[in-house]
């Protein structure tokens, strides 16, 4: 079967190797793919691999022979999913692949945060340290983790691993899942949204963007949170209203956020996070170290491989 990736180089952009793919069959490789160009570039191509390119129900209205839909993510809201099924067209993700770059990166943000690593290193390049009279100086409050209450939003893979990051650094653990509360075997407890968000000094997203979910940081949720507490979102931008952040951040109502995604990406030079206070953002790179885009075109292989064997797995319709 053919096979067509429409945006390969987010994943790999030259330093990977797509071998594993092209074993499986005729692969034609795009870097990217404007929406005007997705149809005649699929063409009669049974499989296509998509990260961040949108297939909506038009567009697979107009490919009789697409069988397989691999999304290049774990995230698959740029395919209808429920016209791909319509159409007998399976669609599959890749779960996972990208658990221990995200833990390691809620942590970068909030240690910057609260160490003020890349702050300081500036500062000493600047010459700071050279003209300073005291053997050394720091800016604002560094703050240690241990002791700290770390909420969770959302308890799957990932959430689980930054919990065995933050008990590493001696943080409390509170937790909130869809099935609801219990304890934590490691440790914690799973806890309602008003308690998570009132008791912790530290709170990370790793919920999915729903309706449901969308939003789920607001001004009243921030209005929950201490003064002293820090947001980290590493999971969909959707899940924060970004004017309300800004707001509280400017008026003093949060003491900072580490943000790796924003609701735009990339965003509009408007966007009121863009000039916040103590407000980090980094380009949506936590799921992107080469080890974990190495697993993810290895998996995506195999989803393809499973697809052609009559097996399909990581099935999302």
């Amino acid at each position: 079967m053919q096979i067509v990736i429409l945006d390969g180089y987010t994943a790999n952009p030259g330093d990977l190797s797509w071998a594993e793919l092209e074993a499986l069959g005729p692969c034609t490789v795009f870097d990217h793919t404007e929406a005007e160009a997705v149809i005649s570039r699929i063409g009669a191509a049974e499989i296509v691999l998509t990260n961040k390119t949108p297939l909506p129900a038009d567009v697979l209205a107009a490919l009789p022979h697409l069988k397989l839909i691999s999304v290049l993510g774990t995230g698959f809201n740029v395919v209808d999913v429920a016209a791909a099924k319509d159409r007998g067209i399976t669609v599959c993700n890749v779960p996972a692949y990208s658990t221990p770059g995200v833990a390691q990166a809620v942590f970068a943000l909030l240690l910057e945060l609260t160490n003020r690593t890349g702050h300081h290193n500036r500062t000493v390049h600047e010459g700071r340290w050279s003209a300073s009279k005291q053997f050394c100086y720091w800016d604002g409050t560094l703050q240690e983790l241990a002791g700290l209450t770390l909420g969770i939003v959302g308890y799957g893979e990932i959430g689980a691993a930054v919990a065995r990051v933050g008990r590493a650094f001696g943080m409390h653990i509170l937790a909130n899942r869809r099935s609801g509360a219990g304890t934590i075997a490691e440790g914690g407890a799973f806890v309602d949204l008003d308690r998570l968000f009132g008791e912790s000094d530290v709170v990370s997203l790793h919920c999915p963007l729903t309706a449901d979910t969308a939003h789920l940081v607001n001004a009243i949720r921030l209005a929950q949170m201490k003064p002293t507490a820090y947001l980290i979102n590493t999971a969909r931008g959707g899940l924060v209203q970004e004017a309300d952040l800004a707001a509280g951040f400017n008026a003093g109502h949060l003491a900072g956020a580490g943000l790796d995604v924003l609701s735009v990406e990339p965003p509009p030079a408007d966007n009121p996070l863009l000039t916040a206070k103590n407000c980090v953002i980094t380009p949506h790179i936590a799921w992107a170290t080469r080890a974990a885009r190495r697993r993810l075109l290895t998996l995506s292989a195999a989803n393809i491989a499973a697809f052609l064997a009559g097996t399909p797995q990581h099935v999302v319709t």
